[in-house]
């Protein structure tokens, strides 16, 4: 039986095998596109999506919808912890299915709760472990880890026991172990949910100074307000796909007329 860090780590790779090989290159046309083509997943007796067809090459995209809505699914079909019943997904040339070795390279997802994400004890080891699972030697993993955190005038943070951290440190520490490792996108899962104000404002900042391709589902529609596009996803299907602003007021109004409706039932 697995014990609950090998768990951990399985997630974090996406796979259990070796290190990863180092990166390729591949066909120009598909390193800056994730796509999912006729896509039907299916989870128990609930069909999540059925025949969902996307492609997702902006730099910033907003994900929003109701709970159950297949915005965490969405993501675990991309970062390859799910696979299609049917259909393709392509991300960034890599096929979630055929080529799940190298997919790691290309996308990392940060959960939800970073407590189901972070494996080792402190934060200089925790980003250390993005680069050993990469090929990279244990010490010079280490002075990368230490190197990266001092550049984000982080140093004193590296010898830090992530026990000792609050909520939106950890968050901070899961992405920076995302950031490490450079992967062309990165999938937040409701990074915002359990944050404070002025925690929540740390990580936008710490998202707005990253080049890597952001995909980011939130309830706090004002993290994506200004987005170049946003999905509103409803049982599985685009019900809404265009500039945030558009569709983040769209999506509220709806919100306001249901519960509007439902006060007057």
């Amino acid at each position: 039986m697995r014990t609950a860090r090998e768990r951990r780590t399985k997630k974090r790779l996406g796979y259990s095998g070796d290190p990863l090989p180092q990166p390729t290159p591949t066909d120009p046309l598909a390193t800056h596109s994730i796509r999912l083509e006729s896509v039907t997943l299916v989870r128990g007796d609930q069909r999540v999506f059925d025949g969902l067809t996307l492609t997702l090459d902006e730099a910033r995209i907003g994900l929003v919808g109701d709970n159950g809505a297949g915005k965490s699914s969405l993501f675990r079909l991309i970062s390859g912890l799910d696979q299609p019943q049917q259909g393709r997904v392509v991300v960034h040339g890599c096929d979630t299915q055929t080529d799940r070795r190298e997919l790691s390279q290309h996308v990392g997802l940060m959960f939800q709760n970073p407590d189901d994400q972070i494996i080792f004890p402190t934060v200089a080891e925790e980003l250390a472990f993005s680069l050993t699972a990469r090929g990279q030697t244990r010490q010079a993993a280490r002075e990368r880890a230490r190197e990266f955190l001092a550049e984000r005038g982080l140093a004193a943070w590296a010898g830090r026991a992530i026990g000792e951290l609050s909520q939106g440190q950890r968050q901070q520490v899961c992405l920076l172990a995302l950031q490490i490792s450079q992967p062309a996108t990165l999938l937040l899962d409701e990074p915002f949910a359990s944050l404070d104000l002025l925690s929540q404002a740390r990580l936008a900042a710490q998202l707005e100074a990253t080049g890597q391709q952001i995909v980011v589902s939130t309830h706090l529609l004002e993290h994506v307000h200004d987005f170049e596009r946003v999905l509103w996803l409803e049982q599985g299907q685009v019900r809404a796909d265009g500039p945030g602003r558009e569709i983040c007021e769209a999506y509220a109004e709806n919100v306001r007329q249901r519960a509007d409706a439902e006060r007057h039932a």
